[in-house]
This record gives structure tokens, C-alpha cells and sequence, in this order.
């Protein structure tokens, strides 16, 4: 990495470094001689998609250094970046001290430590753990925690009212049914295709698992077994997924990259698509009258007796590896993060296009 260690909190421009990272070495080594004698607390964290949420974490985070007499450094991650960026800190033994991911980061289970700590102590001033947490962090063969999760974003659906509304549907679809339906109605009268993300992004898998859930297609039971493949549901989810592309998309969603299903609504090109509330508030900031015409509605009705089912947008999980060579303040900072959390939410206005990953496809 060229920049030099003493910078801090804001080194956005390394990640720049990041998709080189393979061919010429680690970029996260640090001299020995710059950490000796200080109190060092290293952080990589996903690149927001809000980027007042950063600047607020930086500043939350060079607050919290202060207070603990801790030098902290905070390096931000494309999204798209984030699991080479982690294989890579893994392979050379060697890395960050808290890893932030907009995921559960369960492939990494054997790499970490165990997160109970963090939960017990946010417990003993919060109270019990959030199921969605839980659920999301914890492993069920060893029982320990992979993963501390702090917050998530809901993922309701965005659509068009004037587009619906030429269908007779006002309000928008409200189950997979009429998703389907009226979006091929959309599709064959007026050329607007539906908008869901089907690419491997995080967009992508967040609708995909949102559909199989929705179809009661479970991954695991409570014992931690895999159950995908072993029922008939998950078949069924498939199928809808094929026929909703085949009856109401478009090819350009199946090479959308990070944030195409968003660039694609603000573009008027869709008609619909699931994903946090950042994209109405981008709408917002580029055209008032384009924001007028989205509504929201909640996650759409699953089949099999499902009801309103959803995975979040964003559930932010932060890891300590077991190389980190500050595990205590790793743990201290992540357990302190909750204290702070709702500030910085309220400071997350929203994004513009410009902040978009640039389509690649």
C-alpha cells in the first residue's frame, strides 16, 4: 500500500489499490516498527452507499480513538471488492483488526473468533439479542457467533404508481402473483420491463434468497442442516424466478452490476425493484417530480401460507479475525458501536446517481 501508515480515518484512494491487490501481494502489511508502542485499532468497512453515513463513522470512530486512547484507522471497500479484499487478509494471516461486512459473513466461520462477548455485553445494556441478529451470525454446529451484526436495512419494494396504474394496479403489486401478472402486462403493452435484480451482486442475492423464502424454499433447519434441494419449494421458487424474467424482464438485468436495478429505476427504465429506502432518497435528490411518482409498498406475500417475507438490504456484520492483533479493542469498539448507532442513521440523508457504482455491463 502506498500510502503512508500515519494517515487517518479517511484513505478512501487505497481501494483504489484493491483490485491489484492479488497480482502484486497484500496492500494491508504493515511495518512492525510503525505499530510498535501504540494502541492501534485497524477497520475495513464497506463502502456506504450513502456516503454521509462514512463521513459519520469516520467521525465516530476518531471520537471513539480519542476516548480510548487508540490510534484508528478506517479503510473503505467497494462493495464489490469486499470478499476479495477478505480472502486476501485471510490468506496472507494477516490484516485488519474488525472486518465490516453488508452481509453475514458465515463463509468465514473457521477464520474468526467467537462474537459472544460483544453480545453479552451489548445485551447486559440493551437487552436480549434481535432474532434477525441472531439468526444471522450465529453458527449452529459450534455455537458460536461468526459475526457481530449491528444494524440492518429493510428492503420493501419500490414501483412506479403512474406505470402500475396504466394495469389497473394503483398500488402496486402486493404478492408474487400480481408481480408477475401485471408486470408482463407492463412489459407486452408498454415496454417496461420489471426491475428486480438478478445478477450475483448483493442486490442480486438479496432478491434471490427473498424469493426462496418467500416460497418457503428454507437453506438450513434448526440443526444447521442444508435443506435446499430437498423439497419441492425450492424448485417452485426457481420456476417463478425463470418465468417472471421470461414474462416481464429484460436482458439488461442479468448484467446489471452494483446498483443497476437502482440506476435503472432513476432512469424511468423499470418499473419496480425491492431495495433499501437510499434509493427513494436519491430520487429525491436528483428530481422531485420523479421521486412523486415511487411508492413504497412491503415485501410481497410468499405462497405456501408465507406471509409478508423478506431478507434486509444491508445486515452490517463486523468480524474479528483471530490474526487481529487488537482483539480486545475490536471487541470494546464493536460492543461501544451500538451506543452510537442511531445517530448515525439519522445522518444518512440519502445518495445521488453519481454515487452509483458505474454500471460495467
Amino acid at each position: 500500500m502506498t500510502a503512508p501508515r500515519g494517515k487517518q480515518i479517511r484513505r478512501r484512494g487505497f481501494v483504489k489499490l484493491a483490485a491489484g491487490a492479488a497480482a502484486i501481494g497484500p496492500f494491508f502489511l504493515f511495518p512492525d516498527r510503525a505499530l510498535a508502542g501504540q494502541n492501534t485499532l485497524t477497520i475495513a468497512k464497506w463502502a456506504h452507499f450513502v456516503p454521509e453515513f462514512d463521513s459519520w463513522f469516520e467521525g465516530m470512530a476518531r471520537d471513539w480513538g480519542k476516548q480510548h486512547d487508540a490510534r484508528v484507522t478506517v479503510d473503505e471497500i467497494p462493495v464489490e471488492r469486499i470478499s476479495a479484499t477478505a480472502n486476501a487478509e485471510i490468506k496472507a494471516g494477516k490484516g485488519h483488526d474488525v472486518f465490516m461486512f453488508p452481509w453475514p459473513p458465515a463463509e468465514y466461520y473457521q477464520y474468526v473468533i467467537d462474537h459472544s462477548d460483544v453480545y453479552q455485553t451489548v445485551a447486559s445494556k440493551y437487552g436480549a439479542i434481535q432474532q434477525l441478529a441472531h439468526r444471522s451470525t450465529f453458527n449452529l454446529k459450534n455455537k458460536t457467533y461468526f459475526a457481530f451484526a449491528d444494524f440492518w436495512a429493510p428492503s420493501p419494494l419500490h414501483f412506479f404508481q403512474d406505470y402500475w396504474a396504466q394495469v389497473g394496479m394503483p398500488f402496486g403489486p402486493v404478492h408474487y402473483g400480481s408481480l408477475r401478472g401485471g408486470g408482463k402486462k407492463l412489459r407486452d403493452q408498454f415496454g417496461i420491463p420489471c426491475g428486480l435484480a438478478f445478477t450475483p451482486t448483493l442486490e442480486g442475492n438479496v432478491t434471490l434468497h427473498t424469493i426462496l423464502y418467500a416460497f418457503r424454499a428454507w437453506m438450513l433447519d434448526g440443526n444447521g442442516n442444508v435443506l435446499f434441494n430437498k423439497n419441492g419449494f425450492a424448485v417452485g421458487a426457481l420456476k417463478y424466478i425463470q418465468s417472471l424474467y421470461q414474462d416481464s424482464g429484460t436482458p439488461d438485468q442479468l448484467a446489471w452490476g452494483p446498483g443497476g436495478n437502482v440506476r435503472a429505476m432513476l432512469e424511468r427504465k423499470t418499473s419496480s425493484t425491492s431495495n433499501a429506502i437510499s434509493l427513494l432518497r436519491a430520487a429525491e435528490k436528483q428530481d422531485s417530480q420523479l421521486a412523486s411518482k415511487i411508492l413504497l409498498q412491503p415485501p410481497l406475500i410468499g405462497t405456501n401460507g408465507m406471509g409478508v417475507t423478506a431478507l434486509p438490504h444491508v445486515t452490517n456484520c463486523s468480524a474479528v479475525w483471530k490474526f487481529a492483533q487488537n482483539q480486545d479493542g475490536a471487541k470494546q469498539f464493536l460492543a461501544d458501536l451500538i451506543d452510537t448507532s442511531r445517530t448515525g442513521y439519522e445522518k444518512k440523508p440519502g445518495l445521488q446517481l453519481s454515487d452509483l457504482p458505474k454500471d460495467r455491463s
